[in-house]
């Protein structure tokens, strides 16, 4: 008789997942695929995970806490700097697996995450922001920063947009929007993000200066 397989903890089943979600992409991947990946029954899963929608959550937990560097202010660090070292680890949290942005794409912090929004909130309370204006400059980096790997993830696909292939404008005919594109659809995709991010921080600013 041969020895029974070792019993699964919550941790393989979450390996196993990101794995899964690398090799199959966010569409193909099923509880149905992910039992068969682990060489269990379906209902096992369930021990670790209510459903389908906790099982995301959780990965897209996982991925944050593992590759997002910089999510929490140092000390006496300006927020300006924090808030472009932030996005910059958010994004490459994002890219580290296919699909990142759409995992992400519609979660909210749960409670685990509440201390660390905290303390983010009271960092930039400090330096001039009202609660709610502070909360919604997070916001909206956060939601910059997947929808910008949204796009960067979209066109790596096999089954890209053909719109996405095509070549930039005519320099002689479209001047202005040559220069452009080949300033940001042309250039370094990194560097063309921090500046992106940087035109969010600085409107931040001017704006907490405004008022």
């Amino acid at each position: 008789m041969s020895a029974p397989a070792p019993r699964l903890n919550r941790d393989d089943v979450l390996r196993a997942a990101l794995e899964l979600l690398n090799e199959v992409g966010i569409d193909a991947l099923s509880t149905r695929r992910l039992a068969d990946k682990l060489g269990v029954q379906s209902p096992t899963l369930y021990w670790h995970f209510k459903n389908k929608a906790a099982l995301l959550d959780a990965m897209t937990e996982a991925i944050v806490l593992a590759h997002h560097t910089h999510a929490q202010p140092a000390a006496d660090e300006a927020w300006q700097d924090w808030l472009m070292a932030d996005g910059r680890g958010f994004r490459r949290a994002l890219l580290s697996y296919r699909d990142g942005a759409r995992l992400h794409a519609g979660t909210r912090p749960g409670e685990t995450e509440r201390a660390s929004i905290e303390a983010r909130l009271r960092l930039l309370c400090a330096a001039g922001f009202e609660p709610g204006a502070a909360t919604l400059l997070m916001m909206s980096i956060g939601r910059f920063v997947v929808g910008w790997v949204l796009e960067e993830q979209s066109m790596l696909k096999p089954d890209a947009p053909a719109s996405s292939k095509l070549p930039g404008p005519d320099a002689a005919q479209y001047p202005l929007l040559a220069a452009g594109w080949a300033a940001t659809v042309g250039g370094d995709a990194d560097a063309v993000f921090e500046q992106a991010l940087r035109m969010l921080i600085d409107g931040a600013q001017a704006r907490r200066v405004a008022t």
